[in-house]
Formats: structure tokens, C-alpha cells, sequence
């Protein structure tokens, strides 16, 4: 459950409204602030206007895709590790685009199809990381 006093917004990406939603509720366990976008244009725009700490972002995407989203917001390996930290959902089980992820400084990569469970580790494993104070991705010298 969520600190008393520190409550993280949670923005969740995917133009599956049926897996949007089956990931919205399941986050909303979390105690945390949960925003949802269909496509990659609206998830830049509310990224910019949220500042989300969390954002479970699907690869494919229309107007804008994954990997755009995810290099606006983060760019590079340096990043890992910096908020908003981001995990990548696909059903897309190729290498090439784990590794291209991990080079844009992805936090962590989860296979469609998975356990909601398996969802929630990772999002409140990125909590203890944010509990404990991470840098802010997107705040650059």
C-alpha cells in the first residue's frame, strides 16, 4: 500500500482498451494515482502535463509508437533508473527490441501475455525505488 504522505502517479499505455483496463484496476490496488492513454500522442501529452513517476507503456501503439514515447521520456541507458521509470509490455518476444528498450533506458520489459501479479511486483518494486528518492529522468544539466 502507498506511504500515508506520498501518493506516485501511475500512467498506464495500451490501445487494448480491454488490457487498459484490466491493468487500470489492478494498479488502482496500489493505493496510487492511475492515468490511462490509448495511444502514444495522448501518453506524451500527459506525460508533460502529469509528470507520472510510473508509466507502464504497451511497444506498439498508433500516432505515436512505444519507443518513441519511451525516448522522449527517458533517451538513453544513462536514464535507467531515473523517474519516470518505465515497464515495457509486448507481445513482441524478439531480442532486438528488448535490447533496442534497454538502450532508451526502459526499467524493466514484461511478455503479453502476464499475470497482473507479475505487473503489480514490478510497479511496487519501482514504489520501494521511489520511496528510497530516485533522480528525475527528465530534468538534464
Amino acid at each position: 500500500m502507498a506511504k500515508e504522505d506520498r501518493k506516485y502517479k501511475i500512467l498506464v499505455v495500451d490501445d487494448d482498451l480491454d488490457v487498459l483496463t484490466s491493468m487500470k484496476m489492478a494498479l488502482e490496488e496500489t493505493g496510487h494515482a492511475t492515468l490511462t492513454a490509448a495511444d502514444g500522442l495522448r501518453a506524451l501529452e500527459l506525460a508533460e502535463a502529469e509528470a507520472p513517476d510510473i508509466v507502464v507503456l504497451d511497444l506498439m501503439l498508433p500516432k505515436r509508437g512505444g519507443f518513441q514515447v519511451l525516448q522522449r521520456l527517458k533517451g538513453s541507458a544513462a536514464m535507467r533508473g531515473k523517474r519516470p521509470l518505465i515497464c515495457m509490455v509486448t507481445g513482441n518476444e524478439g531480442m532486438r527490441h528488448k535490447t533496442f528498450a534497454e538502450q532508451n533506458g526502459v526499467d524493466d520489459y514484461l511478455l503479453k501475455p502476464f499475470a497482473m501479479g507479475t505487473l503489480l511486483d514490478i510497479v511496487n518494486d519501482f514504489i520501494a525505488k521511489l520511496d528510497k528518492g530516485i533522480p528525475d529522468a527528465k530534468k538534464k544539466p
